[in-house]
């Protein structure tokens, strides 16, 4: 039997509703942080869960270069870091270990802004050495979680794009991507944008376990069917597969994506790095104490006996019996419902400065 890890656990007959993780596990990067010593104590170390924090950063820097050649992106931009929706298996995660924080609890409670995102974005494309190539955003947290209802930063930052020409690729769960339809129409006029649309599960008491804070599958197939709709190319992302869990559920969720417009169609399979392992194995044996075990190897038998591998090529998509048929599955399935037939590419070649265009006047 696997047993649940305990570093930074909280006690067992306490459960934070509306959030993934349980716990915080320590930041590999500090040299100390506070524990409780003595639960008898006065102050009350585990309490109910507190409201997210937002904490406004003045960035240096917000387009990154991506090296990873199996992620299929050449850059992206994140103007939140950490992520109210709580998606337990979520690979930002660790990213905000290097904010001083956790990847547990903290991630999903201390959503970090950058508020002069838009301004960045601009010095970015204004550089004389910008050679136009697509845009992720975000290659890491959502960038239309719960806080942008607030902030409009990504707002802002499409507004930026159709200035520019820039072309730009959005991957989200959340249903406010349609606050911004018209923008992302005039984008898809020119061939600059294209959306993807990440859904796990129609089963919902899963996905109020797993992705506590996202809004539900039949609100995520609407949003594929009201952007294609609107002529905006549109896709799925069935990730991550976790087996026993939700990778069962593939062929229905691509059948519905065809059915609602969407074109093409991606997948993962789910991987445990670093501090994600233990974040994701707390929550396995709190939620589904009964198939924990079974689930918890099947994903090992995916990674050559680990939970994570970090090789290129591989890492993505796994190895093994059941990675092959989660496989064999995505493609019998996607051409089975048309999906990946049309070859589509953002178009760069009308990317333009506006200022330099403004000083030919």
């Amino acid at each position: 039997m696997t047993l649940p890890f305990q570093e930074g656990g909280a006690p067992e007959n306490l459960y934070y509703k509306g959030r993934g993780a349980q716990l915080n596990p320590k930041n590999k990067f500090l040299q100390s942080e506070y524990a409780q010593d003595h639960p008898e104590g006065i102050d009350e170390w585990w309490q109910a869960d507190v409201p997210t924090q937002i904490i406004e950063e003045h960035a240096k820097s917000l387009v990154n270069k991506v090296d990873s050649p199996d992620v299929g992106m050449w850059y992206s931009m994140n103007p939140y870091q950490g992520c109210e929706h709580g998606c337990i298996y979520c690979y930002a995660r660790n990213s905000h270990q290097y904010w001083g924080m956790s990847a547990g609890l903290d991630f999903e409670r201390k959503i970090v802004v950058k508020r002069n995102a838009p301004e960045l974005l601009r010095k970015f494309l204004d550089n004389k050495n910008w050679t136009p190539k697509p845009i992720s955003l975000s290659g890491n947290t959502d960038c239309y979680q719960p806080v942008e209802r607030k902030m409009w930063i990504t707002r802002q930052l499409l507004e930026v794009a159709l200035e520019y020409k820039q072309p730009l690729g959005i991957i989200t769960k959340n249903a406010l991507v349609l606050r911004d339809k018209y923008l992302l129409q005039k984008l898809a006029q020119d061939q600059l944008v294209c959306v993807y649309v990440s859904i796990t599960s129609l089963q919902e008491d899963l996905r109020l376990k797993m992705e506590p804070r996202t809004t539900t599958a039949a609100q995520r197939f609407r949003i594929v069917k009201e952007l294609s709709d609107a002529g905006i190319p549109v896709g799925v992302m069935t990730a991550p597969m976790i087996p026993g869990l939700n990778e069962h559920e593939m062929p229905q969720l691509l059948e519905m994506a065809a059915q609602n417009g969407a074109k093409f169609a991606g997948y993962t399979i789910v991987r445990l790095n670093d501090a994600i392992k233990i974040i994701f194995n707390d929550w396995l044996y709190k939620n589904f104490p009964d198939r924990a075990d079974k689930v918890w190897h099947l994903i090992e038998s995916m990674h050559g006996g680990k939970v994570n591998d970090s090789d290129f090529g591989r890492r993505m998509r796994g190895e093994g019996n059941v990675a092959d048929l989660i496989r064999q599955q995505f493609k019998i399935h996607t051409k089975k419902n048309g999906l990946n037939m049309e070859k589509f590419e953002l178009n760069t070649s009308l990317f333009q400065r506006p200022q330099q265009q403004l000083r030919l006047f």
